[in-house]
């Protein structure tokens, strides 16, 4: 790929397909590379930071988990300064979350893990305006694209149109071209169209549907558990519905309510509030009910896990790669998709670097797939289990049946035992590899050890009886 870019001037220019998180990223590791980097986006970007049609479920909660935090600190040095500045959270895990799952409050111990909860369009503003001062990097705005140009051997360019006009599609001529247009990808119907392949699509779609809105919370002694900063109660297979309550800049919080196919929270706040008294604990509906509603209730369905395999052989031309949800997608309950947008780009800037391999089209996609796999092993593991889960992927391997076994006994351990509560959240928010939960310590605490006790009510204060110290607001 890389070795044989050039037009016949000697330039080389990469095209970015979505120039949302995923593709700001891509661009910005392919500027390192390429004379010259055109990001096409359907949207036109907004001066501020305000959520767009193109990022739907920009109105939701999302976090930057710790493998997320890492890859987009080495992309960009300094922007988790930026965005602390601006008032993004920082919420600990355990200790500032009052959290439920399965019938257990978690022990709320010393933090191991941090999350960054402030608002998506924030966290792209400050990417977007990173990325796009590089003058090697130019944008297409309110332009879509509808096919690529080449063969099945080798991608040329792309087809682009402005978009809302019936106008014939222009070309736009590229060395390489990265689809980042999200979950809604069009590239298998574009690589058709010049004879290639579409690659399997592997899936698991649980019909979870969620629902956000904003709210200002009360202060002090008047919120439900004071010393928090956040409440999660975690759906499971034995209690479908969900809720979870997070800072965002501001002194406001986003409210997420979450429930399976027929059993959707709705919209009207009022139902709303409703649905929120029906979880297996009042503290979120408690919570609510001493705060003030700041915008309209959000809906959001679209979170089956989709992974398609690019990474294996297929009649698919060089010079054409995904990245971002356009190649892997997820269930977005578990906040994992900025955080394998960094990762993939992080994958992508090593395996372009890489002096001692050629950067091939099938090297350099494998190496960004592989950065997604963890996740999709979390979110589609956990999927597969929930009731009602439809799709290609939903039956478990005989091969995998024993690891199930032991994982299931590290949950059962993880809400209250402190060892393996470190090892498993940095696992979930994508910190450490799987290996981690099976050194010589964790499986002596998994498989000799019995299950700890846990509070039998919301844990008011920090293991050890006194204020909760860890990581607070910015």
């Amino acid at each position: 790929m890389a070795e044989r870019w050039g037009t016949r001037d000697g330039a080389r220019h990469a095209v970015v397909v979505g120039g949302s998180i995923a593709g700001l990223l891509a661009a910005r590791v392919l500027a390192e590379h390429a004379d010259r980097v055109t990001v096409v986006e359907r949207d036109r970007y907004p001066e501020e930071p305000e959520a767009r049609p193109g990022v739907p479920q920009g109105h939701h909660l999302h976090v930057l988990v710790e493998g997320g935090r890492l890859a987009l600190e080495r992309l960009l040095p300094g922007v988790l300064d930026e965005l602390r500045e601006l008032g993004a959270p920082r919420v600990g895990m355990p200790e500032d979350i009052v959290s439920w799952q399965a019938g257990r409050w978690f022990r709320r111990t010393p933090s191991t893990s941090e999350l960054l909860t402030g608002a998506r369009p924030v966290l792209e503003h400050v990417v977007r305006r990173r990325v796009l001062a590089d003058p090697r990097i130019v944008t297409v705005q309110g332009t879509e694209v509808t096919g690529l140009t080449g063969d099945a051997a080798r991608v040329r360019g792309v087809l682009l149109r402005e978009r809302g006009t019936g106008a014939d599609p222009r070309e736009l001529r590229a060395d390489l071209v990265v689809d980042a247009s999200g979950r809604g990808t069009q590239a298998p119907r574009w690589l058709a169209g010049i004879g290639a392949e579409a690659p399997h699509e592997e899936s698991i779609d649980t019909g979870l549907a969620y629902a956000t809105r904003v709210y200002r919370g009360a202060s002090g002694a008047d919120s439900a558990v004071a010393d928090c900063l956040g409440y999660y109660v975690v759906p499971c297979p034995g209690q479908t519905r969900g809720g979870v309550v997070m800072p965002i800049e501001g002194g406001r919080h986003l409210v997420t309510l979450s429930g399976l196919r027929g059993d959707e929270p709705p919209t009207d706040p009022g139902a709303f509030e409703d649905f929120a008294k029906q979880l297996p604990h009042p503290i979120l509906h408690e919570w609510i009910s001493g705060a003030r509603g700041e915008s309209p209730v959000r809906s959001f369905r679209r979170t089956a896990n989709v992974r398609r395999r690019y990474d294996r052989p297929g009649r698919r031309p060089a010079g054409f790669l995904a990245v971002g949800d356009a190649l892997c997608t997820f269930n977005p309950i578990y906040g994992h998709g900025m955080a394998v947008a960094a990762m993939g780009a992080v994958a992508l800037r090593d395996a372009l670097a890489d002096p001692r391999r050629t950067a091939t089209t099938r090297r350099v996609q494998r190496a960004v797939f592989g950065a997604s796999r963890q996740a999709w092993d979390i979110s589609a593991g956990s999927d597969r289990t929930m009731p009602g889960a439809v799709g290609t992927a939903v039956g478990a391997r005989i091969a995998e049946l024993p690891v199930s076994w032991y994982l299931d006994r590290v949950q059962d351990r993880y809400t209250g035992n402190p060892v393996v509560g470190r090892a498993f959240r940095s696992v979930l928010t994508l910190g450490s590899p799987v290996g981690v939960l099976f050194t010589p310590r964790l499986l002596r605490e998994v498989l000799l050890r019995p299950v700890p006790p846990t509070p039998a009510e919301p844990p008011r204060w920090l293991d050890g009886g006194g204020p909760a110290d860890g990581f607070r607001g910015a």
